[in-house]
């Protein structure tokens, strides 16, 4: 049975109104996700949250009646909670009080399945917990106590700030472990001129569905925030037979815990490795925008931002008006993956955008050179082919990456404009 949980925000009118809504919505969508269920909403509007108790007193009692009256087990704030907060609150309140960032932390420990994303998420709930070590004996288990009690758990956290950094050193040598193996396979991609694409976009904007979609392969998606956490890369075969991988990554979010960011930044290179991301945004969503500008500082953050990127406004069967999307972001393609259709037209402009990064060629090459044309068919995006019998030439028109080795063929048979 679910774990019933009252969630609370604070809003500071600097934000629009429609914006701290759409967050709400949002925590109640990673409650769901965690495996909780929303019974009580209490909202409260403060210039600036209260030092002692994220609420102030008199609202604190307003959430014990609602926690009373809804039989809530947990309360879960929008927001990252101080230790002296927390411990206020769990004194007053009297039930499990959860913040956003547990939160989360809480859905990646669900979500990890390889040992790389486990190690990434015990490491960011220990950055998480080390300064909210005050000596209490409820502080020290309360990553035992997030919603369906995952986490690194009492037996890992039992004793004092020592063994929480020794164990944070062991992570991060096991995470740079990993990364050497993870560098020597981006090596071998460097090497053979691998083009490879990165999705990135919000959480839930169908990043998943698409790579599915695109490679034919059957990874795993849901209508639930973070549905994937570690990161998959697929082969595709582009509408010229030219062959790439797109490499799915983890959502973004709006306040993405920083601890997260520096647990999942080996993963998140994955990400500047691509030579041109595809950002995938939830077309449908009412907060569009704000959504894109998350993705877009992220991206600045992982200083990939000059990164080519194609913008695919998905989910387009759900959208009432059009017209409200941003018009600013070239290039870019709106989509629904449920229409057949739609998948060509994206890998029709993902080979567009990529030859926009490489070069023409036109070449002849003799019939007898059989190494030549193989090398050419294997490695550059074959446009136009025929074979000429009259002077027993090949002669082909493509696109090449400019510093592709086989451009030293090409060059040898470049063919006189």
């Amino acid at each position: 049975m679910p774990e019933r949980v009252m969630i609370v925000g604070c809003w500071d009118k600097k934000i629009k109104e429609e914006l701290f809504q759409s967050r709400m919505e949002e925590l109640a969508s990673l409650v769901y996700t965690s495996g909780g269920e929303v019974v009580g909403t209490v909202t409260q509007s403060r210039p600036h949250p209260d030092a002692r108790t994220y609420i102030g007193i008199g609202k604190v009692e307003e959430v014990k009646r609602a926690i009373h009256a809804c039989d809530a087990d947990a309360v879960v704030f929008n927001d990252e909670l101080t230790p002296a907060q927390v411990r206020n609150l769990d004194k007053e309140i009297g039930i499990k009080v959860i913040d956003r960032t547990q939160l989360i932390l809480d859905i990646f420990a669900q979500r990890a399945q390889t040992r790389e994303g486990k190690i990434q998420v015990e490491l960011a709930q220990l950055m998480y917990l080390l300064p909210r070590l005050a000596g209490q004996g409820q502080v020290l288990s309360r990553l035992g106590g997030g919603i369906g009690t995952r986490g690194p758990g009492e037996t890992k956290l039992e004793t004092d700030r020592r063994h929480i950094q020794r164990r944070m050193d062991d992570l991060k040598q096991q995470l740079a472990d990993i990364e050497s193996h993870r560098e020597s396979y981006r090596k071998e991609r460097r090497k053979h001129h691998v083009v490879q694409f990165a999705l990135v976009g919000y959480t839930n904007a169908g990043k998943s569905t698409m790579l599915n979609k695109l490679s034919g392969s059957d990874t795993f998606q849901e209508d639930l925030l973070f549905a994937t956490l570690d990161p998959l890369t697929r082969q595709i075969t582009l509408p010229s037979g030219y062959p790439a991988l797109v490499t799915d990554t983890v959502g973004f979010i709006q306040d993405l815990p920083t601890t997260l960011i520096a647990a999942f930044r080996s993963t998140l290179e994955e990400v500047k490795e691509a030579d041109i991301l595809l950002h995938v945004v939830d077309a449908s969503h009412p907060e569009v925008r704000a959504q894109m500008e998350t993705v877009e500082a992220l991206l600045k953050e992982l200083e990939v931002d000059h990164l080519p990127v194609i913008t695919i406004y998905n989910k387009m069967d759900m959208v009432e008006d059009p017209l409200l999307l941003p018009t600013d972001k070239e290039p870019s393609l709106r989509i629904s993956l449920l229409e057949e259709k739609d998948i060509y037209r994206l890998l029709e402009r993902m080979e567009q955008v990529l030859k926009d990064q490489m070069t023409y060629y036109a070449v002849s090459v003799p019939i007898a050179d059989g190494k030549a044309i193989a090398d050419i068919q294997q490695y550059t995006m074959v446009m136009h082919e025929k074979m000429a019998k009259t002077t027993e030439r090949y002669e082909i028109e493509g696109y090449v990456l400019k510093e592709h080795p086989v451009h030293g063929t090409i060059s040898k048979y470049k063919m006189n404009s």
